[in-house]
């Protein structure tokens, strides 16, 4: 075997796979499993003793078969309970164990691992078993024992430093226990963190490493659109940003307004941005951003139902956000058309209330009282899923907004519906104090009876109807 191997001279792949075709089914069979001659040299481990190799690199670098072929050698070498972490547990299944370049796709016929769905877990005929854990539940990670294991798409755990940690614990069995992680960067403290540990090699790679394996439309249309922009600086070419000098909401920031569950609110407005485009052009979409004020005196921002559409269409939007989230006012920017955006809004719906705004000062200058709030710990972000994506367009566009300007292409429209909506909820003239005050009028008003056991049939936490105090109590 490896004598073939040895006369297969370097060049296309094209070239090889012409070689492989006068040899036997079993020796063709070998070089087509055998990573080692087909990989990249950066997709192979490097050398040394270290006990975490971290594969940070762009969009298409072929990060998942790197890991995954990483665990095939693994279970080869005699590894035998491996941990597979991923951001959720679809995202196990459908990309580590599933997808194309997941464990099963890539693994030979003579060692096949079995997908052992109602067990979560993958089990190879030398019986070698990895364990399938979503980043989403640490605890389910309290307790099993692991020789190696292999993290996905690292920087989008939602509960990262917790599941980590419950990772180090475990990993104990062997003399050598190690872990391969695979991600795309992002700012996290966590990820920092692993670049400093002096037990980690790191592997850096962009998307146009594995030029000669992606789709030609789609790397002409990634190269378009976010080359030369932040977003394609930490996506194509795997840079750790830190924050833009001068950013309005740092990273952060973000992070710590985070929540699952919202009061009761006093008031809810759906904030609409228009924009010139037709709904059928590269024009800049529409922002609709739906954002309440809590009788703890808090602004929540709630949804984002930002869009592309026709006039008729987003019309149609903002009242579809006005009827879910229950909105006493529609807030609007009058720039983009004047009496005609009322007019638009009204369209769908005759007694829609809309407040008209007019813009008559930047972007940033208007955001710069909102970041404030922020600061001061006075907004949330309701993001019920913790590794859903919600609002991760909105926060985007947030973090390129700095004193200097907006860094991202296009007009920054979520983030201009959000600061009119906050600043409806929470800057515009009202009596100090008004929150507070509506919270002790309802406490007076529920006097001293006791509060009722909750029933069986109460509404979820988190939920509209639990929010707006819908349910039964």
């Amino acid at each position: 075997m490896r004598s073939f191997l040895d006369r297969l001279e370097p060049g296309p792949r094209a070239t090889a796979l012409k070689e492989i075709e006068g040899q036997s089914e079993d020796e063709a069979l070998s070089v087509l499993h055998d990573w080692a001659f087909w990989a990249r040299p950066e997709q192979l481990p490097p050398p040394g003793d270290w006990r975490y190799w971290m594969i940070l690199a762009g969009r298409g670098f072929g990060k998942t078969r790197a890991g995954a072929e990483w665990v095939r050698a693994q279970v080869a070498a005699g590894r035998r309970r491996i941990a597979l972490i991923g951001p959720t547990a679809a995202d196990v299944r459908d990309v580590m164990v599933e997808g194309e370049s997941g464990l099963v796709n890539i693994s030979p016929p003579w060692s096949l691992p079995r997908y052992q769905a109602s067990r979560r877990r993958l089990v190879w005929p030398c019986g070698a078993v990895a364990f399938l854990y979503s980043a989403q539940e640490p605890e389910r990670l309290r307790g099993p024992q692991h020789d190696a294991a292999w993290a996905d798409e690292f920087a989008a755990w939602s509960q990262g430093q917790q599941v980590w940690d419950q990772l180090q614990f475990g990993l104990r069995l062997g003399d050598d226990p190690r872990a391969v992680i695979t991600t795309t960067p992002k700012p996290l403290p966590l990820v920092r963190q692993l670049l400093a540990d002096p037990d980690c090699v790191v592997t850096r790679g962009a998307t146009y490493d594995n030029r000669e394996n992606l789709s030609p439309a789609f790397v002409d249309r990634i190269v378009r659109r976010y080359e030369g922009t932040r977003l394609g600086r930490q996506e194509l070419h795997a840079e750790v940003l830190g924050d833009a000098p001068g950013a309005l909401w740092p990273y952060e920031i973000l992070l710590a307004c985070r929540v699952q569950a919202y009061p009761e609110l006093t008031r809810v407005v759906v904030a609409v941005d228009p924009s010139g485009s037709s709904g059928d052009d590269e024009g800049d979409g529409q922002g609709v951003i739906v954002a309440g004020l809590g009788i703890d005196g808090r602004g929540y921002v709630l949804a984002d139902r930002s869009c592309r559409l026709s006039p008729q269409g987003w019309g149609r939007r903002v009242v579809e956000a006005f009827d879910a989230f229950g909105a006493d006012r529609i807030v609007a920017e009058k720039n983009y058309g004047g009496e005609m955006v009322r007019f638009t809004i009204q369209a769908v719906r005759k007694s829609a209330p809309v407040s008209l705004v007019s813009a008559t000062r930047g972007k940033i200058v208007r955001a710069e009282p909102v970041s404030a709030l922020y600061e001061q710990g006075r907004v949330r972000h309701f993001v019920a899923d913790p590794a859903g994506t919600a609002l991760a367009e909105l926060e985007e566009e947030m973090r390129q907004a700095t004193a200097n300007g907006y860094l991202g292409e296009g007009s920054p429209n979520r983030m201009d519906a959000l600061v009119w909506a906050l600043t409806s909820l929470m800057l515009e003239a009202e009596a100090p104090g008004a929150a507070f005050l509506e919270l002790a009028r309802r406490e007076a008003a529920a006097g001293a009876a006791p509060r009722k056991a909750e029933s069986e049939d109460s509404f979820a936490p988190g939920s509209v109807e639990w929010a707006r105090g819908a349910g039964p109590t």
